[in-house]
């Protein structure tokens, strides 16, 4: 764990969405209203919230279904905290939280991929996806276009 002082919680009950929304336009991982982070973190077995003092700082979860798969998406840190381990702490407790899963997958932004190989993350290379907006994930490195 990080050497600093943190507070963790894994209930969605004791978190501010607002505050949760501001931390996604802060980390920075977008535009995710309260209403929505309700629903996606609701939907989610594992979840994990981090406190430095009365802030949150931290955020993650992982959608599983206890045995078979688990999906760790929606990890951010608070630029003010980025670069201290955090994340990697983060993502360690949702590992954690998920073992026993025959798969732990991985959704993550474009160029971050050594950062999770550093955690034991191996790229794959059957992954596929459908997008709401196929053309700006294309645009952004999320999906490579058709052939």
């Amino acid at each position: 764990m990080t050497s600093e002082n943190h507070t963790w919680t894994h209930r969605l009950d004791e978190v501010d969405l607002d505050e949760l929304s501001r931390l996604y336009l802060l980390a920075p991982l977008g535009n995710k209203p309260p209403e929505v982070l309700a629903t996606v973190f609701g939907n989610s077995r594992y979840m994990c919230f981090v406190h430095a003092g009365d802030v949150l700082v931290g955020a993650g979860r992982a959608l599983a279904d206890g045995v078979d798969c688990a999906c760790i998406a929606d990890v951010a840190v608070h630029p003010e905290h980025q670069g201290r381990g955090l994340g990697s702490d983060i993502v360690r407790r949702l590992v954690e939280l998920a073992e026993g899963h025959k798969k732990i997958i991985l959704y993550a932004a474009p160029g971050t991929e050594p950062f999770y190989r550093g955690l034991g993350f191996l790229h794959m290379n059957t992954a596929m996806g459908i997008w709401s907006d196929p053309q700006r994930a294309v645009g952004m490195g999320l999906l490579r276009p058709a052939d």
